[in-house]
């Protein structure tokens, strides 16, 4: 396939830098509890912002994945054993922030038994006993598609369970070599039929060369297995090491595609270039109040955004 030479990257993607001292503050509480945050592990281009609000995606189980996805800041290699004392830390952290919603990730923990999910749900648990009042989500690596690993996290209590795919299946031997697109489909199955109560929610990037016909399979896939929330972002290059960016998609793509995705029947869609899966997730839970998640199978064909 021939790739169409790459274009100066556009305006869209310049970002206002946060006010002098948010995320030196920020930073400094982190430190001191023993924190990690995605947002500075994968170089988030929404730090600055999310810093500001005095919000964070938490990544927990350390800040070293056993696999090399070859988009991913986050480094490759043999993690510590998990913090004993992070699931404490993290609620400090929480109720410090007096966060209402917070995001829980981690690194893929391959050389632990059970992914790392029990250490999720010690951390949610933590959560809740700080702070009853604030609702989690989750964004888990794909435990090998082990069932027991999932039934773990979503027993600890969580408001949404995401798992992005972050790609279109023929791109993943080069995107993602050490993970499987059907397995990573098969978590979120897994986890609308254990709790079909708990949102679910996927993501993937644009601009890595895949086509639109995968990119609507892709929404179809994760329909059909009942998830709820999807998001759709701009792969942005870390480093030269990284994945060169094939494309700068445009706004109206995005556009299109938030709308199709609405259209296919999604509960919530966040399309954009700068979007990514625990952009704003806060926003996503508040316009999903008071609503059930819905039956695999019987969208309601109301998208929000």
């Amino acid at each position: 396939m021939n790739l169409p030479e790459i274009k100066a990257r556009p305006p869209w993607l310049t970002l206002k830098a946060p006010a002098p001292g948010t995320l030196e503050r920020l930073q400094e509480l982190f430190q001191g509890l023993s924190l990690h945050t995605i947002c500075e592990g994968a170089a988030c281009p929404n730090a600055g912002e999310c810093f500001a609000h005095r919000t964070a995606t938490f990544l927990i189980l350390g800040d070293t994945c056993t696999r090399g996805c070859r988009f991913c800041n986050v480094p490759g290699g043999s993690p510590l054993p998990p913090d004993p004392a992070e699931p404490e830390n993290l609620a400090q952290a929480v109720a410090a922030l007096g966060l209402k919603h917070v995001v829980i990730t981690s690194v893929t923990r391959d050389d632990l038994a059970d992914g790392g999910a029990g250490h999720f749900a010690a951390c949610i648990a933590a959560v809740h006993r700080c702070c009853p009042e604030t609702s989690v989500e989750v964004l888990v690596p794909d435990f090998k598609g082990n069932r027991a690993a999932i039934e773990t996290v979503l027993a600890a209590g969580v408001t949404v369970f995401g798992h992005n795919v972050e790609t279109v299946p023929s791109l993943y031997r080069k995107v993602r070599p050490g993970a499987d697109y059907r397995r990573s489909v098969a978590v979120l199955t897994l986890a609308k039929e254990i709790a079909p109560g708990v949102f679910t929610k996927s993501g993937f990037m644009l601009g890595l060369g895949e086509t639109g016909a995968e990119v609507r399979q892709v929404l179809s896939d994760l329909k059909a297995a009942g998830c709820d929330i999807v998001t759709i972002g701009q792969y942005l290059q870390p480093s030269p090491r990284h994945l060169p960016i094939v494309r700068y998609v445009p706004l109206e793509e995005f556009a299109r595609w938030e709308k199709e995705a609405c259209a296919a029947g999604f509960a919530f869609v966040a399309a954009g270039p700068l979007v990514r899966s625990s952009y704003r997730a806060a926003e996503a839970v508040a316009a999903l109040a008071g609503r059930a998640a819905p039956v695999p199978g019987k969208g309601d064909g109301q998208g929000a955004r």
